[in-house]
């Protein structure tokens, strides 16, 4: 069954290109002008992913108001922006208000539909869920609390899991590699497939440990190396 995509963009050209591209890959595609309509729309009935741009008819914030009420009414739903606005500010501001990805319009139809469909892998695997550690996690352990499955890009810590963003789960993957090695900013920005300034890898750090002290309020496995990056820490 094809995934509905809700893109939200006040350019009539920018709106129908990209509203093409996605019907072409094989998405429905509800796409909205304003942000009072994306919020009616979205109140009748979600998608299975929001495109969000981040101003809307001179709203220099309805992408983030929109970002809120979305995570308000789902904490599961994938949501990316794509937008012209590429500051770190907002990039980190995205992030804190529940994004998933945070894209610009320079980047190429190629890469936007990898992005998309990453997400909606990795939400599909969290709706499905299952903690059958034995027959589901794949990946590698360390100090009998950390599981990473690989195949559906997921985080375990004690047999719970951890609600990471995509962006989150391949930060977490490129540190655990090589426990006690530090990663640089630069180094997490090419696991993650993103290009932002060192403050929005600070910002997805505290989060993580935020995310995972949820859970276990004495994790302190991810240790800040001033200067250098970050480091994964055996417990």
């Amino acid at each position: 069954m094809s995934k509905e995509v809700v893109y939200v963009e006040d350019n009539p050209v920018l709106r129908g290109n990209y509203t093409d591209l996605l019907i072409k890959e094989g998405f429905k595609v509800r796409a909205y002008e304003t942000r009072m309509e994306a919020m009616i729309g979205f109140s009748e009935k979600l998608p299975d992913i929001a495109i969000l741009d981040l101003e809307l008819n001179g709203e220099r914030d309805a992408g983030f108001q929109l970002c809120m009420y979305l995570r308000q009414k789902s904490p599961m739903l994938p949501i990316l922006f794509l937008t012209s606005f590429g500051d770190e500010v907002d990039k980190i501001s995205g992030f804190r208000l529940g994004a998933d990805d945070y894209l610009t319009k320079t980047v190429s139809q190629e890469f936007l539909i990898i992005r998309i469909n990453a997400l909606l892998q990795r939400y599909d695997n969290l709706r499905n869920k299952s903690l059958d550690i034995d027959e589901n996690i794949v990946g590698k352990q360390i100090a009998n609390q950390l599981f990473i499955d690989k195949d559906r890009l997921l985080v375990y810590w004690n047999n719970q899991l951890i609600d990471l963003t995509l962006t989150q789960f391949w930060i977490v993957q490129e540190l655990y590699i090589e426990p006690r090695k530090v990663k640089s900013p630069h180094q997490l920005m090419k696991a993650a497939k993103i290009h932002v300034e060192p403050n929005t890898i600070t910002a997805h750090i505290k989060m993580i440990r935020q995310r995972f002290k949820l859970v276990d309020d004495s994790f302190n496995c991810i240790k800040t190396e001033r200067g250098a990056g970050y480091r994964w820490l055996d417990s």
